[in-house]
């Protein structure tokens, strides 16, 4: 019954690298938490590789299958983001992204030969990276007033919910994934707590 309330995901970052007649193709591989995680990781490659021509990448987020983002950054349409895409979904894997740097070497490589390199790229980085089953969570925002913290964090332990955000002033306010297989009743038991306003999060 647990495969139904599970998903696999990568258990750390990676990387791997792939060259053909002079381009160069270095893919990077991390597990997704937000779609925000999209940009902020986009950024940092692109300080850290200023001289790559492309910065295709592909993730998969959430597991009812529908929030996913395949792109090619200035290379023929289909022949990057696609390839870099259909390699995760292979591999079983949600909450995962995949940066393709690409160095252009001189040699045009054609839609064939681009599709070969960013699939081989994302496979060697994915298979490279441990791979981590993970409850499938109902990701929910909750604000309550300080006094009351005790009694939320305890039921959030109890539920072993993964924390995301928080932030315990006067008031408070935590973004928190709670184990889909008993989700419904943590997140009664909390918003009987006096004060407390829960309401989902979208990722």
């Amino acid at each position: 019954m647990d495969e139904l309330y599970k998903y696999r995901t990568l258990g750390g970052e990676g990387t791997a690298e792939f060259k053909d007649r002079g381009s160069k193709f270095i893919a990077y591989a991390y597990p997704l938490g937000s779609v925000e995680d999209v940009k902020e990781k986009l950024q940092l490659l692109k300080k850290e590789h200023p001289k790559g021509v492309h910065h295709c990448y592909a993730y998969r987020i959430g597991i009812d299958g529908t929030n996913y983002r395949a792109n090619d950054d200035g290379e023929p349409s289909g022949s990057a983001g696609r390839p870099i895409l259909g390699q995760i979904d292979s591999a079983g894997l949600v909450n995962v992204l995949v940066v393709v740097v690409r160095y252009f070497g001189g040699t045009l490589l054609g839609v064939p030969g681009l599709i070969n390199a960013y699939k081989t790229a994302t496979a060697d980085a994915l298979k490279n990276l441990p791979v981590i089953e993970k409850w499938i969570e109902d990701r929910v925002k909750i604000n309550f007033d300080y006094p009351v913290m005790g009694e939320v964090m305890y039921l959030l332990r109890q539920s072993e919910a993964t924390i995301y955000k928080q932030d315990l002033q006067l008031f408070c306010v935590v973004e928190a994934g709670i184990p889909k297989k008993h989700a419904a009743a943590y997140i009664k038991k909390i918003s009987e707590i006096r004060g407390v306003e829960i309401t989902p999060v979208k990722i």
